[in-house]
């Protein structure tokens, strides 16, 4: 089944712009509403989080019109981090999770993403299912059987109190001085109370939202700020989220970014000797760097690689009954803890390994040296297919024959944005520059 409005990771757009527009939420709300409500009963509900994007009101107002519409309850958590939503949806034995935000985005660009009562993401079939209901006629509910909506109040405490059981009873993180930076986004409550409550000396950054700073210079996509702040409060971490607290970045305490596959290569190693590294295997992206495969495979453990998006990481996970796997982005999913990426809880992992073997964060940011890598953006406007074009593909064929044993080359549409990402990794760095930027110039010919 094709999916019209569903990208890698629900629906996503410009706010006020189809489909992200009040009309076609409400419409969406109706359709999950109706597809939740298939097996009848009395009792439905569904919990919707959101970040600090002005456009979230908006959108939280007409996909609870849709919701109550068919009959769902809907219980408003507002500003949550996305872990947190999939979390009380089970939690709260709730049929469907909502989070509204954009992730990294920045605040003119908003997104719903559903969870299911398990608190995984949908399936693309499930996605599909519901862009049936949408375009066809909706079933309403009768006027007795309207859903009811209100805000609680609790929610974000439930997160925060469930964070910190993530690690051992009795660790501590006193001593450390952590330099959080939460993009002012849906993390800027809960992250930097978690850490203090655990003993953290908390140094916070990017918590001041309003409506419109979201990702604006700060977060795991701009991390000058905090690394900045980091060497000039001496601090011994830094760990930058995105605008929905699922993905992170760790900065050590020369200012330095490590990205999501020095994490993950650290996780993977410590839990591989704790003998809780389910069949010794890390499920990571096709965008995850040769560097991190060659790591595993000296360690005795396997890199099991999927396409891009933290979704299809978690599908392969749950297919496999793998407990770890993530993003070179910053999505780290641990399935003994959270339903999808969880920056925070991430970042609490993390600085457990500094705290029980007192290794500064430059050494466990390095976990391997990364192959020579390089990513660029082309972006196009509607309607246009520059990875059609005879031309770009007969220069892909010939990269990829100059690359043949010496590296790898990725190219593919960004399923968020309007953007063709152009990856190849590379030992010689002279060749892996000339590659990229002759890719990028076929491809910018073509528009």
């Amino acid at each position: 089944m094709s999916r019209k409005f569903f990208g890698t990771d629900g629906v996503r757009g410009q706010a006020n712009s189809a489909p992200m527009t009040a009309e076609i939420a409400l419409k969406l709300g109706a359709a999950a509403g109706r597809y939740f409500r298939r097996d009848g009963g009395n009792v439905h509900r569904v919990v919707i989080g959101k970040d600090t994007r002005l456009s979230c009101y908006m959108l939280e107002n007409a996909l609870t019109a849709g919701l109550t519409s068919t009959g769902m309850n809907v219980l408003l958590l507002g500003p949550v981090p996305t872990p947190a939503v999939g979390f009380l949806t089970r939690s709260m034995r709730a049929d469907l999770g909502i989070m509204i935000s954009a992730s990294h985005n920045p605040a003119t660009d908003n997104g719903i993403k559903f969870f299911g009562p398990d608190g995984f993401k949908l399936s693309d079939e499930a996605e599909a299912e519901i862009e049936a209901i949408l375009e066809g006629p909706m079933a309403l509910a009768p006027p007795l059987e309207i859903g009811r909506a209100k805000r609680i109040d609790d929610g974000l405490g439930r997160y925060v109190e469930y964070a910190k059981t993530t690690l051992p009873r009795g660790a501590s993180l006193r001593g450390l001085k952590v330099v959080i930076d939460c993009a002012h986004g849906a993390a800027y409550r809960a992250a930097p109370e978690v850490l203090w409550e655990l003993g953290a000396d908390v140094i916070p950054v990017g918590v001041s939202p309003n409506g419109f700073n979201i990702n604006d210079g700060v977060g795991s996509t701009h991390p000058k700020i905090a690394a900045e702040t980091v060497v000039a409060h001496g601090a011994d971490l830094g760990i930058c989220l995105d605008g929905d607290a699922d993905r992170v970045q760790i900065i050590d305490e020369h200012g330095r970014v490590a990205d999501g596959d020095q994490i993950m290569a650290l996780m993977a190693a410590r839990w591989a000797m704790e003998e809780r590294l389910n069949d010794g295997t890390l499920v990571a992206t096709v965008m995850s760097n040769l560097g991190l495969e060659r790591f595993l495979q000296g360690q005795g453990l396997r890199l099991e690689r999927t396409a891009v998006g933290d979704r299809y990481v978690v599908e392969r996970m749950r297919d496999r009954g793998l407990n770890l796997g993530g993003e070179q982005s910053g999505h780290i999913v641990m399935t003994d803890y959270a339903t999808t990426g969880d920056g925070l809880i991430a970042g609490l992992q993390f600085l457990l390994a500094m705290a029980e073997t007192g290794t500064p964060a430059s050494t466990l940011t390095r976990q391997f040296e990364p192959v020579p890598q390089k990513l660029q953006n082309v972006r196009y406007a509607a309607g246009q297919a520059p990875m059609e074009a005879g031309s770009v593909k007969d220069a892909i064929r010939a990269a990829e024959a100059r690359l043949n044993g010496q590296g790898r080359l990725l190219i593919r549409k960004s399923g968020t944005e309007p953007l063709v990402r152009v990856m190849a990794e590379c030992e010689d760095p002279a060749l892996l520059d000339e590659i990229v930027a002759g890719l990028v110039a076929e491809i910018e010919a073509a528009l």
